[in-house]
Parts: C-alpha cells; structure tokens; sequence
C-alpha cells in the first residue's frame, strides 16, 4: 500500500524520510531510520565539511542502506559540504534555505537524487523545470524554519501542480498523518519531531523531555521579522523574542539573539534560554522508544486506514 514512487527513487521499502534537524539529526539516528527501512537523514546545518564527512563515515559503518544528507544552502560551508557528498557518493541530498540549481549538475553526474524543501507551488514549479527529482512540500506546523501555508492545503496544490513526487512535511508524527499525506497527495512524508524522541537520537535528554512535556498551544513562532521565522517549544528565549519584536527590534539584533541557541539547547540541555525547534505534532509524542518501532507504527497505522480499517 505505501509502495509509492518515492519508494523506487530512494531505494527503501518505505517511503518515509527523517527530518534533517540540525544538532539533532546525526549518524546514528539517521542509521537506524535507513536500517528500518525508511531514508535517515544526517543534517548538516552549519557545521563543517570535515564534521559532515565523519558522520557519513559513521553511518556508512552503521548500516548498509541508502541514507541522505540535508544541507542548508545558507551555511557557509554549503560548497565545501557538497563537494564531500559527491566524494562519498551519497545517495540522497536534501536542501533547505535556498535554491540547489547551481549544484544540480554536479550532483547529478554523481547519482546523488536532489530534493529541497519548499513552501510554495511557485518555487516547486521552478524547482521541478530545473531538473530535481522531488519536491518535500512542508507546512508551518513543522519545527524549526517554517513558511506560510499548512501541509493541508499545500500538498494537494503541489501534487496538482508537478508531476515529480511530492514528499509531505509538517505536523505529521503518527500513522494517521500519514495517511492524511497520501489521502492529499503525497507519495511519501518527512517526519522530524517524531524521530527526536527515537532512542538513537543523541539529543540531550532535556530537550527530549521538552517535547514529551509539551501540549498543543506549546510552541510559537519566533524571528518573523528576520525573514526566517522559526518555530520552538515556548520558554524564556521565547518570550525575549517576542518582547523584542514588539518592541520594534532590528532584523539583525532578532538574528543576533538567536545564534547558537539551537546548538547550546540540542548539545548542552539548555531548554530555558536555548531555541528548542519543534513542531507542533510534539504533542502527540508521549514516549522515548528506538526508532524501528516509530517507523513500524507509522506504517503500519497509515496502511490499515488507508485500506479503510482503522
């Protein structure tokens, strides 16, 4: 039943991809989703091209499955990551914060397939004449950097509007989000909140413990007025955000506050003062279990309802 294109493109039994979040998103985390049979992801975020290349090492020595990286094309260190990517031959890059054409030929000649993340037909359409091989369409209730439209109403005007694959992203955390994604469209899900609480995940346990704590209002938008609005689980840093954007604070002074927040939260545990990205599906995350039974109930669920049992 969830034997889709995407499964085909990627080479996995199911179409399902985990979220690259940066800090969060490493080697082992991402080994264990490949070896359950979904595509693991290792964000790249900002860290180096060195850094990149030991967890791509790491996983490639922790599972024999495909497996992908996601880069965010603003990092300054976006070339230098390609550039190891191609070196390894990894399968899978996908992108965000910016538009991968200019790498396309490369990776292409390398076999890797190219899927970035958008939050608009407009870009997908763009995307899709350039040459990628799908599109993660993601809606506002993800974590982490966000757009403007809901996973509801953007994945059926993306599967309208491209013939490539769409990949829905964006409050799903269970089986039944993601057969809503297909019901909408979709040819597979990326989930990212979920796989936080995988076993294999090496978040400090603090930020684990966020999300397993936190309700359905508990997360807010922040930085709307950077142009990168981002979304965390409501704390301190929170509230300073929204008390200097009331205030009329500069973009820079808003971008200022938020440096290296994620990192201090994922590595450290510093949940008050530190940024932790979250969607807002973390309410429907109530237990810490390895990753091959996140991904079994995801698909399991999701073919029982989509065969219309429930």
């Amino acid at each position: 039943m969830l034997n889709t294109r995407v499964c085909e493109l990627l080479k996995v039994k199911y179409p399902l991809l985990q979220g690259g979040m940066a800090w969060i998103s490493t080697a082992e985390l991402a080994a264990a989703v490949s070896n359950a049979g979904g595509l693991g992801i290792i964000a790249a975020g900002n860290a180096p091209a060195t850094w990149v290349r030991q967890e791509i090492e790491k996983a490639s020595a922790l599972t024999a499955n495909p497996f992908g990286v996601n880069v965010m094309l603003l990092s300054p260190y976006a070339d230098e990551v390609i550039q190891v990517i191609i070196e390894a031959g990894v399968p899978v890059i996908t992108t965000g914060a910016g538009n991968p054409s200019k790498y396309l030929s490369r990776l292409k000649e390398a076999g890797t397939k190219v899927i970035p993340v958008v939050n608009s037909v407009s870009l997908a359409k763009r995307l899709e004449r350039s040459g990628v091989d799908a599109v993660i369409g993601e809606g506002m209730e993800a974590g982490g950097h966000i757009g403007t439209e809901t996973t509801m109403t953007l994945i059926p005007q993306l599967a309208d509007a491209v013939g490539i694959p769409v990949i829905a992203a964006g409050g799903i955390a269970d089986g039944r989000g993601v057969a809503a994604a297909m019901m909408l469209g979709a040819e597979g899900v990326q989930i990212g909140t979920r796989f936080i609480c995988a076993q294999e995940c090496t978040v400090h346990p603090n930020y684990k413990e966020a999300v397993l704590r936190a309700t359905d209002r508990d997360t807010v938008v922040t930085g709307v007025q950077t142009g990168h609005p981002v979304r965390i689980i409501k704390n301190k840093l929170a509230k300073k955000f929204q008390e200097l954007e009331k205030a009329g604070a500069s973009p820079a002074e808003l971008e200022e506050l938020g440096v290296g927040r994620l990192r201090v939260a994922a590595q450290e545990g510093e949940i008050t003062e530190g940024s932790v990205m979250a969607g807002q599906s973390c309410a429907l995350v109530r237990s810490i279990i390895p990753a091959a039974e996140i991904v079994q109930e995801l698909v399991g669920t999701a073919e029982l309802l989509l065969q219309g049992r429930s």
